[in-house]
């Protein structure tokens, strides 16, 4: 074969091998990923915030399904669901949690201002944003009740974000939103379509989409002489034992905001297993004695919680719940200066309907109210009858139950890889920020540039053998002629 053949197949070797190294790898960098823990954060709009809790409407508001407020005045929304594309930028994550807001309160004790927003999901395609919503609100004037899910509420501006090539977590930080047409009427009306409401901020966990898993056949299980095997668990569930058990509590929503606020300048530390959930502390390990008929409970809680600030120093542990004839006591030791008192009744909720479904008996959110002695062990911050966080309580009467999860906030957003971005425009102080990140996409040029510059020097290489091959053949003629 010439030389030159030689050269060029050799070339064309390298190259194949070059592109089957490499390609596989940009796909791997290219799959599309699920989006599985997070959170998002949004104030909706603080005027409007002002307003329910003003002295006009004399009303205030309260979390739902695990939502939390972080910050000045927004509120946190959790557990992140969806998916997102590096290759096209397409992204969505759905959220847990909402806020029901109420104000000008009735003679009868119903509220005019009756509004609540909950669900939130943040959809990303070609470029463009929009925030979508559960809403159910109450019309102004006619007092119309109006349910409306997943309507899009705010389209959101996405200047200077690029959504494509991020390995995750992605992080969005202070994302403008305005209001749409079918926001406004959702919103009972309060507000125009475009008119601009609080930026969101979102961080979220990726995961790779796992591949379906394969059932195996069950194989059937001897009898012993004939007799028929009941389902593991389910003479203990008949009897009512509690195989586990989970209280969640957050106290009181203000009261946390007082502990980390400018006056208390103080925190809470969890001890002896108990669980942070954001708007709330759970309580694990619940052991005890349960009747599904009477629907009755007394369980101990593992756990404890300390409050420390200015002039503040307040630990609930060994904490307790009982229910009832309907009516559930969530007790807990109360230690405050220095004292120690024993099983302490701190507040009362309504459990009405506390029957085990599917080996699970649960109270989701259950109104709550502060006790004499409640208020007490609060230091008379609070007098008794005060509205508390609701209690959610979780008992497990079959091996097979699992327990409602935490809200799930994802990683730290210190620690996140969004998307890269271009710079925000200087202008705007409320312009999408997110920090620059190594993507798959850079990657993939960053190999193609190596594997260019690879290819170019082993063609030199081949092109110089070549020359010395013609320089030798040509010196080897001229000396047989000679």
């Amino acid at each position: 074969m010439p030389p030159y053949r030689t050269a060029r197949a050799f070339a064309v070797a390298l190259l194949t091998a070059l592109l089957g190294a490499l390609l596989p790898a940009t796909a791997a960098h290219a799959a599309e990923s699920a989006v599985q823990g997070g959170r998002l954060d949004w104030g909706i709009k603080k005027s409007f915030q002002t307003y329910v809790t003003g002295p006009i409407a004399s009303g205030g508001y309260r979390l739902t399904s695990g939502a939390a407020t972080v910050g000045a005045g927004q509120f946190r929304f959790h557990s992140a669901k969806g998916s997102y594309d590096p290759a096209t930028g397409a992204f969505e994550a759905r959220f847990g949690g909402g806020v029901h807001f109420t104000g000008h309160r009735t003679p009868s004790g119903s509220h005019e201002l009756d509004l609540s927003v909950s669900r939130p999901t943040v959809r990303i395609a070609g470029g463009r944003g929009t925030l979508h919503v559960d809403m159910v609100s109450k019309a102004r004037g006619t007092g119309k009740v109006t349910s409306t899910s997943q309507v899009p509420f705010a389209s959101l501006n996405l200047a200077g974000v690029n959504m494509k090539g991020g390995s995750g977590p992605i992080r969005l930080a202070n994302v403008p939103a305005t209001l749409t047409a079918q926001g406004a009427t959702a919103f009972a009306g309060f507000y125009t379509a475009g008119t601009a409401l609080d930026p969101i901020s979102l961080s979220v966990d990726l995961v790779n989409a796992a591949p379906p898993r394969q059932e195996r056949p069950k194989q059937p299980q001897p009898s012993a002489g004939g007799a028929t095997k009941g389902t593991p668990g389910a003479e203990d569930a008949a009897q009512g034992a509690v195989r586990d058990a989970a209280v969640d509590w957050g106290v009181r929503r203000t009261f946390r905001e007082y502990v980390t606020g400018s006056i208390a300048q103080g925190k809470w530390t969890l001890a002896d297993g108990a669980q942070d959930g954001g708007a709330l502390f759970r309580f694990p390990k619940g052991t005890g004695a349960y009747d599904a008929r009477k629907q009755t409970l007394d369980a101990s809680f593992a756990g404890s919680v300390r409050f420390t600030g200015e002039n503040l120093d307040l630990t609930l542990g060994q904490v307790t719940a009982k229910v009832t004839g309907g009516t559930g006591t969530l007790s807990a030791d109360v230690v405050s200066a220095g004292a120690t008192t024993k099983a302490v009744p701190l507040v009362t909720f309504a459990a009405k309907d506390f029957a085990p479904k599917e080996g699970l008996a649960t109270l989701t959110e259950a109104p709550a109210t502060l006790t004499a002695e409640g208020a007490k062990a609060f230091g008379n911050m609070y007098r008794a009858g005060t509205e508390m966080d609701p209690v959610s309580l979780a008992v497990a009467v079959d091996a097979k139950a699992k327990l409602p999860a935490l809200p799930d906030l994802g990683s730290d957003a210190g620690a996140a890889t969004p998307p890269p971005s271009t710079p925000a425009p200087a202008a705007s102080d409320a312009a999408p920020a997110a920090a620059s990140a190594t993507s798959s996409s850079s990657s993939t040029a960053t190999y193609l540039a190596i594997g260019a510059g690879v290819l170019i020097a082993a063609l030199a290489l081949a092109f110089v053998v070549v020359r010395r091959r013609r320089a030798t053949n040509d010196t080897a003629t001229d000396t047989t002629a000679g």
